[in-house]
């Protein structure tokens, strides 16, 4: 019997429903752990599919790291959950309404394109790889010149963020890091001598009489 539909299905089920629960539950870090069962539960269902590389980057990458993110930033807010849950149930219907429409137009898009133009064979199985070995050979082979223009403009992106990020403000306090790095272990710790005294002795308290009088 092939298991291959059957878990596909469930796949596909458990990721619906863990998507539903991520807009319906009431405390955002369930509604961040349902988006990784989410996410996850994509990456079967395209690893499935044949699509092992997207699985697998979908893992590392949002499942590995943007989720943390996510997590950290929820649980450093301080977010009132109250007034966050004020009007949903007012503006549930539009946005039933909306996800609907939503979705007859991807249905139709997807009808219409597949009819106009069908797919053709799998590449990967045309050149005898798996998806990620065909991908890497296609990405590094036939479009090694814009995958490093792309790394290119991302790396100066994240350091023009960085620069704008750590540019000083009036008012904020902001920190140094070439001082930070320069500093000396003189400049931080000064050792004073002093000459030692020896303390004078206490006289001893004046005796007093059986009514208390000196």
């Amino acid at each position: 019997m092939d298991f291959i539909l059957p878990a596909f299905l469930a796949f596909a089920a458990i990721t619906v429903m863990s998507a539903v629960a991520v807009i319906s539950v009431r405390n955002p870090v369930h509604a961040a752990l349902f988006l990784v069962l989410t996410f996850f539960s994509t990456a079967c269902t395209w690893i499935l599919a044949g699509a092992e590389f997207l699985g697998v980057a979908l893992i590392l990458v949002y499942v590995g790291a943007v989720m943390v993110l996510f997590l950290f930033v929820v649980m450093m807010l301080d977010i009132d959950v109250s007034s966050m849950r004020e009007g949903y149930v007012r503006y549930l219907p539009v946005g039933l309404l909306v996800a609907v429409v939503m979705l007859a137009q991807m249905l139709t898009l997807i009808g219409v394109g597949s009819r106009g133009t069908p797919f053709g064979a799998d590449p990967a199985e045309v050149a005898g790889l798996s998806n990620t070995e065909w991908v890497a050979h296609t990405l590094f082979r036939d479009y090694l010149l814009p995958f490093e223009i792309a790394a290119l403009i991302l790396t100066v992106a994240v350091v023009a963020a960085v620069m704008l990020t750590l540019r000083v403000r009036t008012g904020n306090k902001t920190q140094n890091p070439g001082k930070q790095a320069a500093v000396r272990a003189a400049d931080r710790f000064r050792l004073v001598k002093m000459d030692a005294e020896r303390p004078a002795p206490l006289s001893p308290p004046p005796a007093t009489d059986g009514e208390g009088k000196a």
